[in-house]
């Protein structure tokens, strides 16, 4: 746990701390900074409504109710109903980690200081974002445009003490919730309750896991990769750095890079440099190509993730240099649905990819192994089945990864006739990441079996250590046992962040 405060000031998220804050306990607090602007807007705001100017959300309803005028002595009616009726979701409920995003995007984008909200609401959301207690969200309801609706009304409810959340695992009341923190439900003023629920945090904190996730397992996918070609007896020319060089995509390259350095003085290698094969299959060879890709399409989300998550996302927002309050649509969730389509499919080749190294892993015709990696077939399947499993989550994946962005639907009586559908692509690529880190569990846990059979040999720098660490947690297996608890375990393994610093401590940092 972190004891420093972190400074929120709209403008300073990363992924890396995003995800660091919100999983060590971390408090954060507003920058001193960032008050002027966000003073000077709600100025504004008290301003137009004493003169009963007409803006959007703040002195008339929303969507097609555009043209209704609110009066002055209804307008925090008129907030506090906004959350209520469009907190309409659906669903199984939101992951914890990913309703902690959305808290704090929501508090960084209006820390920009354009939403036109009281500091008193900044400071409010950050007494609850520090409290611990998380928002109980619904995943499904959002179109991706409007910005996500339906759960950011969700996470407002926490806010005015109704509906429910999570303190400490359990569900409870909201009000409960907050009274157990010393917290009072907050009163909504003018454009207060719209500033809370016009933005894309739903969309961006799935995709934030996401690229985290993503990155790592694009590293186990090397490692995974350089197990099984020296468990496949394969070579490594195919990486050298003189055949990237023609090709110099940034992802191929680190790709290649990371494998020569995991395979780097390889015992297996050299027992078989004369053998005669000329070249191995597509799925050893090409894996600087294909997992090289992916980096390279993780490297791009990135970059517009996090423009989107220090950016100001609802609707309308004011500028205190001219005065002015401009209509507009940086809620429209295209970016966001987009990059998550993009990255869906890429991280889904990551587990096409594995899975054919699998299947060779367990095919003795092909790999030279015994049938299955195991030394009694017929008595024992082996790990037939886990095969089975790999193939089925890349067959989902396929599924999954049609894209939502291409899809549109129109709502609120076709005032709002164009949607993203980024809430969509957003929660189908974090399931399709969940997937593929089954899949890499799969392949090693094949991997470190097929290299039992060529002991003594030694494989190289990376590949040792990942297999002596591997081997302290998970032992050969010598008789069938439940196959899914040992993917399970392995799972365990792999994704200990400890797995990939001693591998990087004995062949050198990986990208």
């Amino acid at each position: 746990m972190h004891n420093k405060l972190f400074n929120i000031n709209g403008s300073n998220l990363t992924v890396e701390n995003s995800i660091q804050i919100v999983t060590s306990g971390q408090k954060i607090r507003l920058q001193k900074s960032a008050e002027k602007n966000i003073k000077a807007t709600a100025s504004m705001v008290k301003n137009w409504i004493a003169k009963n100017e007409v803006i959007y959300g703040v002195t008339t309803g929303f969507g097609e109710f555009k043209d209704v005028k609110i009066s002055q002595k209804d307008s925090k009616i008129l907030q506090r109903n906004l959350i209520l009726s469009h907190s309409a979701g659906v669903g199984k409920f939101i992951p914890d980690i990913v309703a902690r995003l959305m808290l704090l995007f929501r508090i960084n984008s209006l820390a920009k200081g354009y939403s036109g909200v009281r500091p008193e609401l900044i400071q409010r959301l950050i007494s609850i974002f520090n409290s611990g207690i998380v928002p109980l969200i619904p995943s499904k309801g959002s179109v991706g445009s409007s910005g996500d609706l339906a759960p950011l009304s969700h996470l407002a409810l926490l806010l005015i003490g109704e509906g429910y959340c999570k303190l400490n695992g359990n569900i409870t009341k909201s009000s409960d919730a907050l009274k157990s923190k010393k917290l009072m439900p907050f009163e909504l003023s003018a454009k207060e309750g719209l500033a809370m629920i016009n933005g894309t945090q739903m969309m961006s904190a799935y995709i934030c896991k996401s690229i985290f996730d993503a990155e790592y397992i694009s590293k186990l996918a090397d490692i995974a990769g350089s197990m099984s070609l020296e468990a496949l007896r394969g070579t490594d020319r195919a990486f050298s750095e003189k055949l990237q060089s023609v090709r110099p995509h940034p992802g191929q390259k680190k790709s290649a890079a990371n494998l020569r350095k995991l395979l780097k003085g390889s015992e297996i290698m050299r027992s078989h440099r004369d053998c005669g094969k000329v070249q191995d299959a597509y799925s050893l060879r090409c894996m600087p190509q294909v997992h090289g890709a992916v980096k390279d399409t993780i490297s791009h989300c990135k970059k517009v993730l996090e423009t989107e998550i220090n950016s100001a996302t609802d609707n309308p927002l004011l500028f205190p240099e001219s005065g002015e309050h401009i209509e507009g649509g940086n809620f429209h969730g295209e970016p966001l649905a987009f990059i998550a389509d993009f990255l869906a499919i890429a991280v889904s080749e990551l587990g096409n990819i594995s899975e054919r190294r699998t299947a060779r892993l367990l095919d003795g015709s092909l790999s030279g192994l015994p049938r299955f990696l195991t030394s009694k077939g017929g008595l024992n399947s082996g790990l037939m089945i886990a095969q089975y499993t790999a193939a089925s989550l890349v067959s989902e994946n396929k599924v999954l990864c049609h894209p939502a962005s291409v899809d549109s639907i129109p709502t609120s009586a076709n005032q709002e006739d164009h949607n993203s559908m980024g809430s969509v692509s957003s929660i189908k690529c974090y399931d399709v990441i969940n997937n593929v880190k089954n899949i890499l569990s799969i392949e090693f846990l094949c991997a470190a079996q097929g290299l039992d059979f060529l002991r003594p040999l030694k494989s190289g720098a990376g590949t040792e250590k990942a297999y002596s660490y591997i081997r302290k947690f998970s032992k050969h297996i010598k008789e069938d046992i439940i196959t899914s608890d040992q993917i399970l375990n392995f799972s365990g393994i792999i994704y200990n962040t400890d797995f990939i610093t001693e591998v990087e401590n004995n062949c050198g940092k990986l990208f």
